[in-house]
């Protein structure tokens, strides 16, 4: 497991529905360390998940047929 520690600041830009876009930016503005949490949070979701997957790809209990690993 990593520990958090050592942090570095970087710049996204992504594409967002007008609403959702102006509710990120008033985020980013009143409370930028929120923001960065929900980006964490949700990166760390998709390693997990990917980890997950992988392990049941090698795992024969969840060959074709098999029980769904989730």
């Amino acid at each position: 497991m990593r520990i958090m520690s050592e942090t570095c600041s970087i710049q996204l830009n992504v594409r967002l529905p007008t609403d959702v876009a102006e509710q990120v930016q008033e985020v980013q503005e009143s409370d930028p360390e929120f923001l960065s949490r929900v980006v964490l949070y949700g990166l760390t979701r998709r390693s997990i998940y990917r980890q997950l997957r992988a392990g049941g790809e090698r795992d024969p209990r969840f060959a074709e047929g098999g029980p769904s690993p989730l």
